[in-house]
């Protein structure tokens, strides 16, 4: 006889098993359909860490104190203030998973609710991939910008205020920017080779990735003869369009801003087809810090309370409560922040447009 005690016999309990088997299949999804959480998740900069009032980044902002000396010379230690560390602000991000009665009706059958939920989280993946990617782009912006993860228009920034550090203030935490304006082929390589080699030590610690929109990857390209039309095999392997720059993979992206809008200390971006925003990443220096306890973690299913009085509350979370409908939710929930430790390894090249 089988052992009925095993078997899911609540929305909950399927709920629970099946985000178990598919919670690694999310996260991978989440990061690996779009060019930039797959470059983060590629390189290790996706960091689960387990807590703290806010996300703490160090950063060496000096060179130590070192010298030659000879035999039996006395060595005069000089204290230097060499670190300090970049403060952010843990952020949440949501996505619902909600039956309603008609539904919970239509599929009351173990199979049929299985393949509800995983139709349901397979939206919710969508959805997080979209919302997550456009705010790191700085191109989705919430009812509560304040609430978003940091886009890379305040990251990769020279007046931004970020981690509670003020570049007019520590003048070493500013970025490369440059307004390049209308362009030709060479002046476009120009812009670009002096960013990356104004933010690399003329070794191996420089930009590892760029990113643009669908105008500036074209642009990029039909500067490029035939001949030169490199790529990077293994970007290109995941489904990820490239180009080489100075062997460093360029890509794409649709939420990848073209317009910088807002102001110097809170920027906006907007997409456009005529205009484009170079971003130079150096992936030692940023990525994702999530948190080990919330890391697209789901909730039980609220109890499904159509039969309820609804909340007499007036303001609040309880004037909107799920009580008065007839429908459970659950949700995945991820908390974070998109953190740098070293602005001047980054570099963007915004407000390019072909010359005539």
């Amino acid at each position: 006889m089988a052992n009925t005690g095993h078997v899911p016999a609540t929305w909950n309990d399927i709920l629970s098993t099946t985000m178990h088997n598919y919670h690694k299949t999310l996260t991978d999804n989440i990061f690996n359909k779009t060019p930039l959480l797959n470059y983060y998740m590629s390189k290790g900069r996706v960091k689960l860490i387990g807590g703290g009032i806010s996300i703490v980044e160090p950063v060496m902002h000096a060179e130590g104190d070192a010298n030659s000396y000879s035999e039996w010379q006395q060595v005069v230690v000089t204290p230097k203030n060499t670190a300090t560390a970049a403060q952010f602000l843990w952020k949440q991000l949501y996505a619902t998973i909600a039956i309603s009665g008609l539904e919970e009706a239509q599929n009351n059958g173990r199979e049929q609710i299985i393949s509800l939920i995983e139709a349901k989280i397979e939206q919710a993946e969508e959805t997080l991939n979209k919302r997550l990617n456009g705010m790191l782009f700085g191109t989705y912006a919430s009812a509560a910008p304040a609430n978003d993860f940091i886009s890379l228009l305040y990251l990769v920034d020279d007046t931004a205020i970020v981690g509670g550090l003020d570049p007019a203030v520590e003048t070493w935490w500013k970025s490369y920017e440059k307004d390049a304006g209308a362009v030709n082929a060479a002046g476009l390589e120009a812009a670009l080779r002096d960013a990356y080699n104004a933010t690399s030590d003329a070794g191996p610690d420089h930009t590892d990735a760029i990113f643009t929109n669908p105008f500036g990857f074209g642009f990029y390209e039909s500067t490029l003869t035939p001949q030169v039309r490199y790529t990077d095999t293994s970007t290109a392997n995941l489904g990820f369009q490239n180009l080489m720059f100075k062997d460093v993979p360029m890509m794409w992206d649709f939420q990848c801003p073209g317009v910088i809008g807002g102001t110097a200390a809170a920027p906006t971006g907007t997409t456009s087809a005529t205009t484009a925003i170079y971003f130079g990443l150096n992936s030692k220096y940023i990525g994702l810090k999530i948190h080990s306890d919330r890391n697209f973690k789901q909730s039980p299913f609220t109890d499904n309370l159509s039969g309820s009085v609804a909340s007499t509350a007036t303001a609040g979370l309880n004037a909107a409560s799920a009580n008065a409908l007839d429908a459970r939710v659950s949700f995945i929930t991820t908390f974070g922040n998109h953190t740098t430790r070293n602005r001047r390894r980054l570099w963007k090249v915004f407000n390019v447009t072909a010359a005539p």
